[in-house]
């Protein structure tokens, strides 16, 4: 089975490879939306990224990915005993799934053969402690977004039907990617996404290249491709590592998150969850650089992905959302 492409070999897209790489360190921020043209390497990105983190310790045959023998639900009797090593999950969420597939129902096939009543899990179960990627997100049906934002809010998958009541973990890093000429997404789903960014095919002829050159050395020699970017992705896994444990000693002072707060208010973004997400992702980016406190610089320079996709509409403002972020982060934080 072929690796996913190294994501240190992904050229450009900068931003976009930067706001996975915050949420890597911080799931806590809540995900990644991706909009843009097609073939600009969204899905690629997002399982190079997961390829590239270290595995989990997971319960053998467990269901949801638990991490410990004793945290294993009570209808998960497939489950081992024991732990081993996994990948961090990556789960596909296709367009048109049903609500049973999404939320996991009853086992058909052991109810018929053995008259037993059993839950079998679904894609949320399996997304558990990793990541569930929607692409074309929205083209989702409203029923599907209607669920997916309860479990995001609550990290738990509550299923009843057939007389079952079944709750499981389902705690993931929501990766969303779409074109937006195709249709716009739900303020509600939109806003669960901690961060967003825009991803556009580049320009520079050099640029475009390098992308030909590095997917063709990918596909047709394989094996001295992945060798040759392999301690680039170690570095990157070791440096994601170690932002991990930095986050907890990083200082943070009154003085950000005034500028946070006064960020927000400045360009009008509705309730706090704003104003948490940024102070997460200017802590992740602050890990990241190895840096020992929190700055005004740190947060100037994840304003836009964290709070691009919270402003209210401006019909006499055709900028585009990023640029009205920039604007008003140069008047409030110089």
């Amino acid at each position: 089975m072929t690796q996913p492409f190294p994501f240190s070999a992904i050229v450009g897209q900068d931003e976009m490879k930067r706001a996975m790489v915050l949420t890597a360190i911080d799931p806590s921020i809540g995900g990644v939306l991706v909009f843009g043209d097609r073939g600009t390497g969204k899905s690629t990105a997002v399982r190079a990224l997961a390829a590239l983190l270290p595995p989990i310790i997971a319960v053998k045959g467990c269901p949801v990915n638990s991490e410990a023998v004793a945290l294993v639900p009570d209808w998960a009797d497939s489950a081992g005993k024991s732990t081993h090593q996994i990948p961090t999950p990556v789960v596909d969420l296709p367009l048109g799934v049903s609500e049973d597939r999404v939320t996991g129902a009853l086992d058909i096939e052991r109810a018929l053969t053995r008259g037993e009543k059993a839950f079998q899990p679904g894609l949320l179960a399996r997304a558990n402690r990793g990541y569930l990627y929607i692409d074309e997100v929205n083209l989702l049906e409203d029923h599907i977004v209607d669920l997916l934002l309860d479990v995001a809010q609550s990290g738990e998958n509550v299923v009843e039907r057939e007389g079952m009541s079944i709750r499981h973990p389902a705690r993931f890093v929501l990766v969303g990617s779409g074109n937006p000429e195709e249709g716009e997404l739900r303020p509600q789903l939109l806003d669960r996404f901690g961060l967003s960014v825009d991803v556009t095919s580049p320009t520079d002829i050099e640029e475009r290249v390098e992308v030909i050159r590095r997917r063709d050395a990918y596909e047709n020699d394989n094996a001295a491709f992945m060798l040759r970017w392999q301690a680039e992705d170690a570095a990157i896994r070791d440096r994601i590592l170690t932002a991990r444990k930095a986050l907890r000693d990083l200082k943070t002072p009154e003085s950000t998150l005034r500028d946070v707060a006064e960020l927000c208010v400045a360009l009008g973004s509705d309730g706090l969850r704003g104003e948490l997400t940024l102070l997460k992702a200017a802590r992740a980016y602050a890990a990241w650089r190895d840096d020992t406190a929190l700055t005004r610089g740190h947060v100037r320079d994840v304003a836009a992905m964290a709070l691009r996709h919270r402003l209210r509409r401006d019909p006499l403002d055709e900028a585009g959302s990023g640029v009205r972020v920039g604007r008003v982060v140069e008047d409030v934080l110089g």
